[in-house]
């Protein structure tokens, strides 16, 4: 991976990180993007259930919803038409309920559209993607979306969290690219249009569950995905 151009002299891993995440290239949407036609911008998660209510919900993310909308809004502007929102619709007896707690059971309100993306006046173009676990691709029907939109070569990826789902889809698309030897395929994920959660390790010895710095577990998945050859961004202007 290459440093973007940050002085790596006498820094500790840690510093070095910082600045390479403070150094994130944001170029102009229709730079990163030459052909509208054949890109697609992939949400995934953002739910009423990880912005705005149930245990999941949190203001990290919901901090990213302005940019995100934005983007939506520029991409659409520039003629991008395809819009997949991989979703949390859980069934009640999810297995992956044992790790987290019940959240975006499906015909509940937590597991809706976010409000701000449903308003938006194309949404009626979006492509809805159920999900049971955090891969997008696993028992869902992206994969057959992919095989029918062989035209599409490049993915704007945003959405939450970082570490967890986003990573999970990230790395699907990055590896299937690679192993089919796809090398044209990219992979783009904005920095400012993804986020994840914080629990310091008091809340989390309260609530019986494992803490998460949230800071830092954005900012190390961020680099193990251009670490495998996703293009990571501060963001699209």
């Amino acid at each position: 991976m290459e440093e973007s151009g940050v002085d790596s002299t006498g820094l500790s891993f840690h510093e070095w990180l910082d600045r390479w995440v403070e150094s994130l290239p944001r170029p102009h949407l229709t730079e990163a993007i030459a052909e509208p036609n054949q890109a697609a911008i992939l949400s995934v998660d953002m739910i009423n259930g990880f912005c705005c209510e149930g245990p999941l919900a949190s203001p990290r993310v919901a901090g990213i919803i302005p940019a995100l909308v934005r983007l939506f809004e520029s991409m659409n502007r520039i003629g991008v038409r395809h819009f997949i929102l991989s979703q949390d619709t859980h069934d009640p007896e999810a297995p992956e309920f044992g790790a987290y707690p019940p959240h975006a059971v499906a015909g509940t309100s937590e597991s809706e559209t976010i409000s701000e993306l449903k308003s938006l006046p194309f949404a009626d173009t979006f492509t809805i993607i159920e999900k049971n676990s955090i891969n997008s691709f696993i028992g869902t029907d992206l994969p057959a979306w992919l095989v029918r939109h062989p035209e599409v070569s490049t993915f704007v990826l945003v959405g939450n969290c970082t570490d967890l789902c986003v990573y999970q889809a990230a790395m699907h698309m990055r590896l299937r690219a690679n192993a089919f030897g796809l090398p044209y395929i990219r992979v783009i994920v904005p920095a400012d249009c993804v986020q994840t959660y914080d629990m310091p390790v008091d809340v989390a010895h309260q609530v019986g569950a494992m803490p998460h710095d949230g800071d830092l577990l954005h900012r190390i998945f961020l680099y193990h995905m251009a670490l495998n050859g996703v293009e990571v961004l501060s963001g699209l202007s």
